[in-house]
């Protein structure tokens, strides 16, 4: 079988490296090595550029600065992983960046959060600066595989399809809870395929 780059799993808020479980031992079968470290929300409040931050000292830790990777990224970690393609020249190395419920547009239930303490999640507000930055950036992604996963019945992340790019693929499955989209059968399914592709 051809050699696939390692897949980098990153969680969402409220959510550690363990939402993964359904998917890992799918990738352990088909022989697709995988780093899922849990990163430290502390409910919201540690804000993204901290958490990339924190992401990226990880990669370089295990891969180094030059291994190509691929990027999947539940919900929040999604927006992680978009943004550690940009800040850290994650572009040079990604094949691949497959989002699942991420809030690319923000989520309407950030909106009643207040940034402090919160920041993480005021980052996910509607037109916020970060995602505007994010945006106006995402020139980083042209040579990048690009895949959104989202469910239109997505209470977390609402409404269900500001969690797709402006570009790329984006792929509807009918589940009806957030964390059914990295836990259901079909959805699973789907996103293996995407994997390997």
């Amino acid at each position: 079988m051809e050699k696939r780059n390692p897949i980098i799993l990153i969680h969402g808020l409220w959510n550690t490296s363990s939402i993964f479980s359904c998917i890992t031992p799918k990738l352990d079968d088909i022989g697709i090595e995988y780093f899922a470290p849990t990163l430290e929300h502390s409910f919201g409040m540690t804000s993204i550029t901290d958490l990339t931050n924190t992401l990226n000292e990880l990669i370089l830790e295990k891969y180094g600065l030059e291994k190509e990777l691929d990027i999947l990224g539940f919900s929040m970690g999604g927006i992680i992983g978009r943004y550690w393609i940009q800040k850290f020249y994650g572009y040079k190395r990604t094949r691949k960046l497959i989002t699942i419920g991420s809030p690319h547009k923000g989520t309407l239930i950030a909106q009643f959060v207040p940034k402090f303490p919160f920041r993480g999640i005021s980052e996910m507000k509607i037109k916020s600066n970060f995602l505007r930055g994010l945006e106006k950036n995402d020139f980083f992604l042209n040579d990048i595989e690009c895949i959104s996963f989202f469910t239109y019945w997505d209470l977390m992340v609402f409404p269900g399809w500001w969690t797709n790019l402006n570009f790329g693929e984006k792929i509807s499955v009918k589940v009806y809870k957030h964390r059914n989209l990295v836990r259901n059968s079909f959805s699973i399914e789907k996103i293996i395929e995407k994997i390997m592709t």
